[in-house]
């Protein structure tokens, strides 16, 4: 299993599949995902899954069929399973060379095609649990793509784990992978009814053995802020620069609770986007917490601010505008707990301590579950996503594949 689970990672990853940000006049938001999207229907017809097809959107969508009787296969809910095909736009995925350090033996890792980059122990503890392992890095001149490659090359070894072995009895299983995840789209034209599964599982988490089963609420808020522009010169008592409005906002957030400030369920305010000139200034908040009634409090304390702020520049406009971008899917997963309580049973089955973890961050998977398809979120075994410094080991993928073959294992035990 090994050599062919590498061979795909390998081959996935030296695909440049990059999306991109504020993009709205097409989808996905670079045609460079589809290279990878085609050669994943090609991959799955091989594997003998015959309807696997993209659409025009680039979305990847095949069936395994059951192979019990067909009164049995009816009994078994179908089972999804999702992976996305870009890579973070934060850092590029162009021309990645994957370097296997094998049997780890403790140390930093330095990344050879960049010698000022290392992958410390310090910065780094889980290392100390892969003494032995074989850890997959890129040279250290682009991130690796283990976010969601991964996840996607698990899948596949799935399929054809199951496909080589036809004695092992499973329900029917779809396979989904998409695009644009990495800028909050992944979901914009994905068709739950066309996919047809009754549950689902993103493979996209991080650490072996973590299943996470709640995101961040979360929302974008905009600062739009109109100055009054006039000749600098003549501009006593006259001017008003939006750009100066928009940085009192900022001082105003100072003391509130952000990224760098805050960790496990803590939510923040994160200004993140600032732009504009003297007449015209705008500034965009990322809003999140696990809690609705967080959520509720740090949007007050906006409107607090741009009514403040209004009120001490009165010959500005100072305007706010709040839109939800996703809720904590936990609030849908505890609907049916079947589907968190059979993946942490997969993962023991795997020989693996199970662990349910939050994500400080959303998934595709957080909007399914808001569009009736339980979607939580199953490890990849890969660190620092996002990242040149990303990093996977190669038995902590074999432990996803594990997991995943429990899985069908358990719903199909459990559905007869």
């Amino acid at each position: 299993m090994q050599s062919s689970l590498l061979d795909r990672f390998y081959r996935y990853v030296k695909i440049d599949t990059q999306s991109q940000e504020d993009v709205e006049d097409r989808y996905p938001s670079t045609e460079k995902q589809k290279d990878l999207s085609r050669l994943l229907v090609q991959e799955l017809k091989e594997l003998g899954l015959e309807d696997a097809e993209m659409d025009e959107y680039g979305y990847v969508m095949a069936t395994l069929p059951g192979n019990l009787s067909e009164e049995d296969n009816k009994k078994i809910p179908v089972i999804g399973f999702l992976g996305h095909v870009d890579t973070s736009p934060e850092v590029s995925g162009k021309d990645v060379k994957p370097c296997l350090h094998e049997n780890y033996q403790g140390g930093d890792i330095r990344l050879s095609g960049d010698p000022g980059q290392a992958i410390t122990e310090s910065d780094n503890p889980e290392l100390q649990n892969n003494m032995g392992n074989d850890i997959i890095t890129s040279d250290g001149t682009t991130l690796l793509g283990a976010d969601d490659k991964a996840g996607i090359a698990e899948i596949m070894t799935l399929l054809e784990r199951l496909q080589n072995n036809p004695e092992i009895k499973h329900g029917t299983i779809r396979i989904g992978f998409t695009p644009d995840e990495e800028t909050g789209n992944g979901t914009a034209y994905f068709d739950v009814i066309q996919f047809g599964a009754d549950f689902a599982y993103t493979v996209d988490g991080g650490t072996v053995g973590e299943i996470e089963n709640e995101t961040f609420n979360a929302s974008s808020a905009v600062f739009n802020v109109t100055g009054i522009n006039v000749h600098p010169g003549y501009a006593k008592n006259k001017l008003v620069n939006a750009l100066r409005v928009i940085g009192e906002i900022i001082v105003e957030l100072e003391n509130d609770p952000s990224p760098e400030t805050t960790e496990n369920r803590e939510g923040y305010l994160h200004p993140y986007v600032f732009e504009g000139g003297v007449g015209e200034a705008m500034l965009k908040v990322l809003v999140r917490d696990f809690d609705k009634r967080g959520m509720d409090d740090k949007a007050q304390r906006l409107r607090t601010i741009q009514q403040k702020v209004q009120k001490k520049h009165p010959k500005a406009s100072v305007n706010l505008d709040i839109q939800e971008s996703y809720q904590n899917m936990k609030v849908k997963l505890d609907e049916d707990p079947r589907v968190v309580d059979y993946a942490m049973e997969a993962v023991q089955r795997s020989g693996i301590e199970p662990r349910l973890h939050l994500i400080r961050g959303g998934t595709d998977g957080a909007k399914l579950c808001f569009m009736n398809l339980l979607t939580p979120n199953i490890f990849t075994g890969g660190h620092n996503f996002h990242s040149k410094l990303e990093w996977i080991p190669v038995q902590s993928m074999e432990k996803a594949v594990e997991t995943l073959f429990q899985l069908v294992q358990i719903w199909k035990e459990k559905s007869l």
